[in-house]
């Protein structure tokens, strides 16, 4: 199971956040999704601990917490959902947005 973290400030670290997450237990992993273009922090993450009560314990503790000045949101990550390709055809190229 992975572990969504939301409202997060941009300038956290992913040393930030498995130091937090660290007081639950062993975490395994920590992802914080950068912009594309800008190479910044999206303000969210996701954090994956070694066990499921680790995990459990951890939203249930972190979930509405204030830290570095906002609000947590945090709960079970939901499945990426495929996004539909939209692709404009002139009958040579395609093009994705």
């Amino acid at each position: 199971m992975s572990i969504y973290v939301g409202n997060l400030p941009y300038e956290v670290t992913e040393a930030d956040l498995t130091q937090v997450f660290a007081e639950y237990g062993a975490v395994k992993r920590v992802h914080l999704p950068t912009d594309r273009e800008t190479g910044k922090a999206r303000g969210f993450g996701f954090v994956e601990m070694e066990e499921d009560a680790q995990e459990n314990a951890a939203i249930e503790e972190l979930d509405g917490a204030e830290w570095m000045g906002r609000n947590l949101k945090v709960n079970k990550a939901r499945p990426r959902e495929e996004q539909p390709r939209n692709s404009f055809s002139k009958g040579r190229r395609s093009y994705r947005i």
